[in-house]
C-alpha cells in the first residue's frame, strides 16, 4: 500500500510543499490536503485588500487547483481531532483519514471574548481579522455603510493588525469619496506595546494625523451590535467592530492529548516534529517551537517551508532530518493605508511611501512566485 502524506491546512509554511506535491507523487506516495477553503489568502496583504489596494485574486493561492494539478487529493473540510495511535485524523464532517505522516499548518484564530452571544450567533457587524476572508466580506459591508451615512468603526486590540486595519479602513472610505467614519482603536494596554518607541511613535503619528483615535488601557468587556462596554464601565456606540485582540492556535492539539507549548500550540522540536509523536509535523502559527519561542509573524512560516518539505519527504523515505534555524532579525513593514508604511530592519526605522513601496514589492513578488505553481509554471 502507498505511504500517505496528509497536509492539514494550506498556509504559509506548507506553500513550498504544496508547490512540490508532484515530487511525492513521482515517488508513489499518496498526498491528501485538507483545508476549509480551496483558496489560501496571504495575511500580509489582507489589510491592503480591505483598503482596496489589492483585489482578492491578487492575494490568494489556489490550493485545490495546485494540489489536483499535481496528482494530489484536496478535501474541503476541517480537522477536529488527531488519533496518533491509529494514525488518523477526524474531520468536522465525521470522516476519518489515515496517514503515515501528517503535517499541520492549520493557522490560528481570534477568540471572541466580550461578545454577548455565542460565536456562531455573533453580531453581523462584528468581524475578526482572521481568517483573512473576513476582511474581504468586511470591505464589501463597509462600502455600503460609508455610502449611507457617517459611521463609527471600532478596532479592538492594540497590536499591528489593529493599526493596519484602522489605516486601511480610512483608505477605503477616502477612496469611495463617501462619508468619512469615526475610527477608534481600543487597546487593552499600551498601543503597539511590544515594539520600540521609534516604531510606535511613527505609527501613532500617521494614524492620529487622520483623526483615528487611539485609546489605551481600554480593556473590552462586552461587544454587541450597537455598543462596546469596557471593564471600566465606559461605553462606545459602534456601527462596525473589528476584533484584532490576538491569535490563538486551534484547540485540536489540546483535545487530542498532544504535547503543547504555553500558548497551546503543537509543541515541536528543532525538526518541526511533534515531541509526542514522530510522524506528526507542523509549522506556522499553530506550533510552539521548543528550542525558542517565535513571534506569530509570517516570516517564520515562510522560513520553515524548505525544512518542512525536506523533513516530510525524509520521514516517508526513512532519511535524516534537517533542523530549522529561525534565522536573523527579520524585516517588518506595516501597511497603514494611503500608501504609507512603517519599516524596521535591525536598528533602521523609517516611515512613509518608500516603506509601503518596499512591502508592496516583496509581497507581490512572493504571491506571483506561488501563484505560478497553480499552473505548474
Amino acid at each position: 500500500m502507498k505511504k500517505h502524506l496528509v497536509l492539514v491546512g494550506g498556509g504559509h509554511a506548507h506553500m513550498v510543499t504544496l508547490a512540490n506535491i508532484r515530487r511525492f507523487v513521482e515517488k508513489k506516495y499518496r498526498v491528501t490536503v485538507i483545508g476549509p477553503s480551496e483558496f489560501h489568502y496571504y495575511s500580509g496583504m489582507g489589510p491592503g485588500m480591505l483598503g482596496g489596494t489589492y483585489s482578492p485574486d491578487q492575494i490568494r493561492f489556489a490550493t485545490r487547483k495546485t494540489v489536483e494539478n499535481q496528482g494530489g487529493e484536496f478535501v474541503t473540510d476541517r480537522v477536529t481531532h488527531i488519533m496518533p495511535r491509529d494514525r488518523q485524523v477526524m474531520t468536522r464532517s465525521g470522516a476519518r483519514i489515515n496517514y503515515d505522516v501528517v503535517s499541520f499548518n492549520a493557522g490560528s484564530h481570534i477568540p471572541l471574548p466580550g461578545t454577548d452571544t455565542p460565536e456562531q450567533d455573533r453580531p453581523a457587524n462584528l468581524y475578526p481579522v482572521k481568517p483573512i476572508e473576513q476582511l474581504m466580506d468586511a470591505s464589501a459591508a463597509l462600502k455600503t455603510l460609508f455610502a449611507q451615512k457617517k459611521v463609527s468603526v471600532n478596532v479592538v486590540g492594540g497590536g499591528p493588525s489593529s493599526a493596519e486595519v484602522a489605516g486601511n479602513v480610512w483608505q477605503l472610505a477616502g477612496n469611495r469619496g463617501a462619508h468619512m467614519p469615526e475610527i477608534r482603536i481600543l487597546c487593552g494596554s499600551r498601543f503597539m506595546g511590544r515594539f520600540g518607541e521609534k516604531i510606535r511613535s511613527r505609527i501613532k503619528q500617521i494614524l492620529e494625523k487622520r483623526k483615528i483615535v487611539i485609546q489605551e488601557n481600554a480593556r473590552v468587556k462586552t461587544v454587541t451590535a450597537s455598543e462596546i462596554i469596557l471593564e471600566s464601565g465606559q461605553g462606545f456606540a459602534t456601527d462596525f467592530t473589528f476584533m484584532a485582540s490576538g491569535v490563538v492556535p486551534t484547540p485540536m492539539f489540546e483535545e487530542s492529548g498532544l504535547a503543547m507549548g504555553p500558548d497551546k500550540g503543537l509543541l515541536v522540536n528543532q525538526y518541526l516534529q511533534s515531541v509526542t509523536d514522530p510522524q506528526i509535523f507542523g509549522g506556522g502559527d499553530c506550533i510552539h517551537f521548543q528550542p525558542q519561542p517565535l513571534d506569530k509573524v509570517g516570516v517564520y512560516a515562510v522560513r520553515q517551508n524548505p525544512v518542512l518539505l525536506h523533513n516530510l519527504m525524509a520521514a516517508l523515505d526513512g532519511e535524516p532530518f534537517n533542523p530549522f534555524d529561525p534565522g536573523p532579525d527579520y524585516l517588518l513593514v506595516f501597511n497603514l493605508g494611503g500608501r504609507q508604511g512603517v519599516l524596521k530592519k535591525k536598528n533602521i526605522v523609517f516611515s512613509g511611501r518608500l516603506a509601503f513601496t518596499i512591502k508592496d514589492y516583496i509581497d507581490t513578488k512572493f504571491m506571483k512566485r506561488f501563484q505560478a505553481a497553480e499552473t505548474g509554471q
